[in-house]
């Protein structure tokens, strides 16, 4: 199986920007899902001179396998199930699912309060909104975070990941005005095959990317 793999995150960030470039959009913004995609949008949102911030996703795990998403949840409330994948798989029924949310909201008001503090989340309306992760397997938590911006009514969406599933492009373009994806490999083993160095994104990287990306608008 012949695929790109990038060195990390920064570096796939840097290899969206010609097909990002290539883009028309009016008045942008770049969105990336923390923690992983925010490395990737700060690269995107450095070559565009455009603003850096984030949408706050919580992956919900299979029992058992956390890193199989069974769906996702977004800021203000939206949340997305794979209804075929959890169907499949033994042990999962309404409690679960509640008990996980329950869990995973908790998680996210704590990374928004720590990547936001005080500061309201963007107005998207009139603003052409470009969604950024590092990869999508399911595309669940990218489905999430569409939904939560869908409903902000923006001019436009756009998704832009270095790498993803057929499926999960195939869900997402259903979706979203335009899905930029550099590699659709099948079949698609994990998000974590296409980079040489794919360790985790820390929440003080993610502090310190937004307020780069903030100074940089700044003094330009």
């Amino acid at each position: 199986m012949n695929f790109r793999v990038f060195d990390d995150r920064h570096d796939a960030g840097k290899a969206l920007v010609p097909a990002m470039r290539r883009q028309s959009l009016n008045n942008p913004i770049i969105l990336g899902l923390p923690r992983g995609g925010v490395p990737v949008a700060y690269e995107v949102a450095l070559a565009l001179n455009a603003p850096l911030d984030t949408i706050t996703v919580r992956k919900l795990g299979a029992p058992f396998q956390p890193e199989l998403a069974i769906g996702a949840i977004a800021s203000g409330g939206t949340r997305v199930l794979n209804e075929e994948l959890i169907a499949q798989i033994p042990g999962i029924d309404d409690a679960y699912i509640e008990t996980l949310i329950a869990e995973e909201s908790q998680e996210m008001a704590r990374r928004e309060r720590l990547y936001r503090g005080d500061r309201p989340f963007p107005e998207l309306r009139q603003r052409d909104v470009v969604l950024v992760d590092d990869g999508m397997a399911t595309g669940a938590s990218m489905r999430a975070a569409a939904e939560a911006v869908l409903s902000r009514k923006p001019s436009k969406v756009l998704v832009a990941v270095p790498t993803a599933s057929d499926e999960a492009v195939r869900l997402l373009s259903e979706m979203v005005d335009e899905v930029i994806c550099l590699e659709t490999p099948s079949p698609f083993l994990a998000v974590g095959y296409f980079y040489r160095n794919f360790g985790q994104t820390t929440d003080e990287e993610v502090r310190r990317l937004l307020s780069q990306a903030h100074d940089n608008r700044s003094a330009a």
